[in-house]
């Protein structure tokens, strides 16, 4: 296909031609019990066996004929093109949690031993404070009365699920103002990639920036068409963020419509797609706890630059969409079949977010069995892969995936 633009994602199941993952690297190991909360984990993936699921996961993309990109190898080769590492040190030292100057000179030493993409690693994997000797400390009160704390830097456990720390949409990309400072540091990689990278920098909107005061993530953002974006109003997103995107992509041409989903701010509904995903043209996963109460909003281009808000009062979530998509109906597929005790436990390992990779082909863990059976039943042609490690993180294929070009629907 003749791709005009870097970034081309104008639905959610279009043929997928280029994406980004990250292979989950030592920041893994860097997990620990009592601090699981901090980096907003629930439990700890063993890293072997979190690769090679991940890897298998790679291996079914690019035998769908998917080409994958790396968020490590992209960091790292914006970082060469625009000879920026050290201005990349800097940033990233700037947002440790790291009192001592001389503490922050020593690691950036250690940094620029490394070569660029070794380096990106490391920043991602994060310092012991038993990687820096105790006597340079000492000048920090700081740094002594948070001794007990075993991190110089935090890791960023969470990088594998790509489709947060930015988001592209149209011709262009949101880099996010995440809800978390643990992960807000993760959006740096996608700064300097689309500041920086030869194929990246030009011709790319930028919609969204990581220094905006308000939060919103990737998760939260689903393009159902070229024109129609939905967002979720979550734990992890806020409606003001949305009304600043929602000018932007209007005065750019991208979208006619944006319909915001109030999912509530719960960690078990984390994101709009941990609980609601497009499968084909007419076909949707959902969560059905969410289906009760749930209100929508539909946001569109005013004059002079404003927008106008109208809420969907009298219409259930199907008649929204259909509407929204111009079809006589769609079906709602529910996880678990819509049992109590069975969609709750399938919707917590992500029996809801899936990826679609081609209208009515999507990747899914196996472990929902439920879930999947439906959707099969429903005519779609499932890719099951393995996730018992990688789903201890709170994502599934969607999460772990960000489209930078899909096939424009007919």
């Amino acid at each position: 296909m003749k791709v005009k633009n870097p970034i081309q994602v104008n639905s959610e199941i279009g043929k997928l031609i280029k994406v980004m993952v990250h292979r989950p690297g030592k920041e893994m190991e860097n997990l620990m019990p009592d601090y699981l909360d901090r980096l907003l984990f629930d439990d700890i993936p063993y890293l072997k066996g979190a690769q090679a699921e991940h890897d298998n996961f790679v291996k079914e993309l690019e035998n769908e004929g998917v080409e994958v990109l790396y968020l490590e190898k992209l960091a790292a080769e914006a970082i060469d093109a625009g000879n920026v590492k050290e201005a990349f040190i800097d940033q990233w030292l700037i947002e440790t949690d790291i009192v001592s100057e001389n503490v922050k000179d020593i690691v950036k030493e250690e940094l620029l031993k490394l070569d660029t993409f070794d380096m990106i690693l490391k920043t991602m994997e994060g310092f012991r404070k038993t990687e820096v000797k105790a006597a340079h400390f000492d000048n920090s009160l700081a740094d002594q009365l948070e001794s007990d704390y075993p991190f110089l830097v935090d890791p960023m456990p969470n990088l594998y699920f790509t489709r947060d720390p930015f988001a592209t949409m149209a011709n262009g990309v949101t880099i996010n103002k995440m809800f978390s400072e643990t992960r807000n540091r993760e959006t740096i990689y996608g700064e300097f990639i689309f500041n920086y990278h030869p194929e990246y920098k030009e011709n790319v909107d930028k919609f969204y920036s990581r220094d905006e005061e308000d939060r919103i993530e990737g998760g939260d953002e689903l393009v159902l068409s070229k024109d129609i974006l939905a967002i979720g109003i979550s734990q992890r997103t806020d409606s003001r963020a949305i009304e600043k995107l929602a000018k932007r992509v209007f005065a750019a041409g991208a979208f006619k419509e944006i319909l915001g989903f109030d999912i509530g701010e719960h960690r078990k509904f984390m994101h709009l797609d941990t609980v609601f995903t497009m499968v084909d043209y007419d076909k949707f996963t959902i969560h059905p706890e969410i289906e009760a109460g749930l209100r929508v909003i539909s946001i569109k281009p005013g004059k002079d630059g404003e927008i106008v808000l109208e809420e969907k009062e009298s219409k259930n979530l199907a008649e929204v969409l259909a509407e929204a998509l111009g079809l006589e109906k769609v079906t709602l597929l529910r996880c678990g079949g819509g049992s109590l005790v069975d969609s709750a436990r399938e919707q917590w390992n992500d029996g809801s977010n899936t990826l679609t990779i081609a209208p009515g082909v999507v990747v899914v863990y196996d472990r929902n069995t439920i879930t999947n059976k439906l959707l099969e039943e429903a005519g779609l042609r499932l890719i099951k892969i393995p996730g018992s490690e990688l789903v201890r993180g709170r994502g599934g294929p969607r999460c772990m995936t960000m489209p930078f070009v899909r096939e424009d629907l007919d």
